[in-house]
């Protein structure tokens, strides 16, 4: 490689390469232009401008029973579509991963309209260009007049959709994430489908492992109704504010959602965690279906 190494690190590989569906030892290095990954026979060389989409924690399904931290990467080769997958130490995959999107949206550039709502306001924010740039747990954007950082632990929805800028239809994400107990809605439109699909995996890194969570749950008609009760007073509402009959029946219900980490108690009242909020979205999503 002519380019510097961003990263390089022994672990377990498996492409396309390799025959049988077994991954076997392999080193793997990552510059800001390719990714090689190289076995004992064999050695494949990806280039990063051919990647479509990056998975983590995800593998195929017939590798499912060999592989348990992984980052599956899709890349195109020639007319054909392929997937490789990398499995490391905790550490190293931290790592790997950081570096590798940073790689992948390295010099992308996207339209964003932040705040585009705040709470169920919808504001006058103007769209804006803006450069992607990455660091640890957030995702920043920058290079334009007002640039704001998005702290990942804070994304409660996302969606794709697509938006029409210059008389051209884009795709674009749609994402609300918490800052100062507010939710906000931003709006990043993106050059293409491969960007579309690499930064909204980046946006939802931490969101999936909650939302994981949240779908495991059966909250009751009490819970939803209380968490909705809360959710419409902005997040955080008063014991009072939330009681609909029996005071005990709804303190109950209450100790069931902090139990569940839906809820915690704050100075003026029930607070909605993240994941209380996703749980909320997850809900008024299946009534408006």
């Amino acid at each position: 490689m002519e380019e510097s190494v961003v990263a390089d690190f022994v672990g377990r590989i498996h492409t396309s390469d390799i025959g049988g569906d077994e991954p076997v030892t392999g080193r793997v290095l990552l510059s800001q232009r390719r990714l090689v990954l190289v076995g004992s026979d064999t050695k494949t060389t990806i280039p990063l401008s051919r990647v479509f989409d990056v998975a983590v924690g995800t593998v195929p399904n017939d590798l499912r029973s060999f592989f348990s931290d992984t980052v599956t990467i899709a890349y195109e080769h020639g007319s054909t579509r392929r997937t490789a997958v990398v499995e490391g130490e905790p550490d190293d995959m931290d790592r790997f991963t950081r570096v590798l999107f940073k790689a992948l949206l390295r010099d992308v550039t996207v339209t964003v309209r932040h705040p585009a709502m705040v709470g169920g306001r919808v504001t006058d924010a103007p769209e804006q260009t803006a450069s992607v740039s990455l660091s640890p747990g957030a995702v920043r954007f920058v290079d334009c007049s007002t640039p704001f950082t998005v702290d990942l632990s804070t994304v409660t929805d996302y969606e794709r959709t697509d938006r029409t800028l210059d008389g051209k239809t884009r795709p674009a994400l749609v994402f609300r994430h918490v800052s100062e107990g507010r939710t906000l809605t931003s709006i990043a439109t993106v050059p293409d489908g491969r960007t579309l699909n690499v930064l909204g995996r980046y946006i939802k890194l931490e969101y999936s492992e909650v939302m994981a969570e949240v779908e495991e749950l059966d909250p009751t008609t009490e819970q939803l109704e209380t968490l909705v009760s809360v959710y419409s007073a902005g997040g955080e509402a008063s014991i009072s504010d939330v009681v609909t009959g029996d005071a005990t029946r709804t303190s109950m219900v209450l100790e069931s959602l902090r139990a569940d980490g839906l809820v915690v108690d704050g100075e003026t009242g029930i607070v909605l965690t993240r994941k209380g909020r996703m749980a909320v979205n997850t809900y008024l999503e299946s009534v408006n279906a």
